[in-house]
């Protein structure tokens, strides 16, 4: 099959069957029936629904998805036993295009201690169940199990059988994930010149990923002269996995100049599949998976990010939009630069003079070492911080609160005021009174506290606290709110604080009062985190 002058590979996708196979992936009958669809959507060529001879729920999801199919040729795998045959064939039969895909294992290792059988009794087998198999359905394949480990004349002579018999594909798997790409790359070469009527079949590779070669060993197999591949989403199945569908996909699309194959799967499609595929199996993604993980477009090195601002190519070899992920994302953290920084706060829209940036720059270095992830919501609580507290003539140097079950609660507290360091340590009715006794005390004063209220900026444990405060003066009926945000709730607490406090003392020098708060702080109550 040629599409554009090149050739073509058929996917086949075996999530449904080898996928599930991986201990605790066991998905629903109604789960499989919305993979399935959406694997038919996005144009994969042949979906192996399950093994229908394993359970009647398998049975009743390969004829389900079956019947279903609009355009994919359904498989149900069957042993190379007759019963297993005729389940699987009864199970296929409603199928716009079925296929039964039988299998046999050919090494030496196999035939000793698992089928205990001899190489002649297993060509016999072969005819036998591959004939059955044929007279059921049109579209017959042929797995010799464990092919890496057999040798090429027996394996040969196991093709020759199967293709006589009338197998129309040829699978030829690495069960075991032993094989290296140009070991895999001649045995395909060397079967198909060895057995005369090899041009009568198609050639397939199913790869497992025990030595993390998986995906390698396969697009080697195509360089063999496979036209068939067999992967899962996101790389699921037994042990270590199978060869991942999305990268099969995405390295002979990018990859053009040399894997001139092409593929009918909608690249567009794959991120909707692997969230699909994770969220039924309870197979997380891992961050760094290719083409679909989560940091797959993501990019915290401020020299990634600077060239990435320059020009999308210096750091991305397709786009995220190509699978269906959206946008790049320029993830601020302890890596990133100042360019990439910029870049964010006029995002949020912010700008800033020169002196000013430096300093919010200077700021978010030092969160983003004191917190895993630094979301936008933190850059604008640091920057509405600073610019809130620009002129500030009392500021907060350092904060030590000791809280807990036993003992009192203690707070020590060190303010900037004038710029003179001013020192003192006192108790409390919990860790939040001490610290605003502790500024009482360096800042005698009497506002009393209107409102206290706590907001996490961000998710996570390590999350920045947003804290509201309103103080109130009673000599003038002046209210004034401070906000401040910090990892720490107390340093938030004692920053939001000292804002009301300098804005309450900025008010009487400037000889204003006001009766009425400066702003409805029910509204943020009302709010949420």
């Amino acid at each position: 099959m040629t599409a554009k002058g090149k050739d073509h590979i058929l996917i086949f996708d075996t999530t449904l069957r080898d996928g599930e196979q991986s201990p605790g992936a066991t998905m629903t009958f109604e789960e499989k029936i919305e993979v399935a669809e959406l694997l038919d959507d996005m144009g994969v060529d042949i979906i192996e629904a399950g093994f229908p001879i394993a359970s009647q729920g398998d049975f009743d999801a390969v004829s389900e998805i079956a019947r279903r199919a609009k355009k994919a040729t359904i498989a149900g795998l069957a042993r190379a036993i007759s019963g297993d045959i005729a389940r699987a064939g009864d199970a296929v039969k409603h199928a716009v295009n079925p296929r039964i895909h039988t299998f046999v294992s050919t090494s030496p290792i196999h035939l000793e201690f698992q089928m205990r059988k001899s190489e002649e009794e297993v060509l016999e087998i072969i005819a036998a169940t591959v004939t059955q198999a044929r007279n059921l359905v049109e579209d017959v394949e042929w797995s010799a199990m464990d092919a890496t480990r057999t040798s090429v004349e027996y394996l040969s002579k196991c093709v020759d059988a199967a293709i006589k018999a009338g197998a129309t594909t040829i699978n030829l798997p690495d069960t075991v994930g032993y094989s290296v790409p140009n070991e895999i790359r001649d045995m395909f070469i060397k079967v198909r010149e060895n057995v005369a009527n090899a041009d009568k079949a198609v050639f397939s590779a199913h790869c497992h990923n025990d030595l993390g070669l998986a995906v390698a060993n396969s697009l080697a197999a195509a360089d063999g002269g496979v036209r068939q591949i067999e992967c899962t989403i996101n790389g699921l199945g037994e042990r270590a996995g199978n060869a991942a569908l999305e990268e099969i996909v995405m390295a002979i699309k990018t990859r053009s100049d040399v894997l001139s194959y092409t593929t009918g799967v909608d690249a567009t499609m794959l991120t909707r599949a692997s969230k699909l595929v994770s969220a039924v199996s309870s197979f997380p993604v891992q961050y760094n998976k290719a083409i679909v993980g989560r940091n797959a477009f993501a990019h915290e090195s401020g020299i990634h990010q600077d060239g990435m601002l320059k020009n999308q190519e210096t750091f991305e070899i397709m786009t995220p939009q190509s699978v269906g992920a959206g946008k790049t994302s320029l993830v601020m953290g302890k890596h990133s630069g100042r360019h990439a920084f910029v870049t964010k706060l006029e995002e949020l829209g912010y700008k800033l003079s020169d002196n000013a940036f430096e300093d919010a720059f200077v700021r978010f270095k030092d969160l983003a070492d004191r917190k895993k992830h630094v979301y936008d919501e933190d850059i604008e609580a640091l920057v509405d911080e600073k610019i809130a507290t620009a002129e500030d003539r009392v500021r907060m140097v350092s904060l030590t609160v000791i809280a807990g079950t036993v003992g009192q609660q203690s707070a020590t507290l060190t303010l900037d005021v004038d710029g003179e360091h001013k020192t003192v340590q006192t108790i409390g009715n919990g860790p939040v009174d001490a610290t605003f006794n502790a500024i009482h005390a360096i800042i005698p004063h009497d506002a009393t506290l209107a409102l206290y209220q706590v907001h996490a900026v961000t998710e996570g444990t390590d999350a920045q606290a947003e804290v509201s405060v309103r103080l109130k003066d009673e000599e003038t009926g002046s209210s004034a709110t401070g906000r401040a945000a910090d990892p720490d709730t107390m340093a938030a607490s004692a920053k939001a604080y000292l804002s009301a406090l300098n804005k309450l003392e900025v008010r009487k020098q400037r000889g204003r009062a006001f009766s009425a708060p400066e702003q409805d702080l029910d509204r943020e109550a009302r709010r949420g985190p």
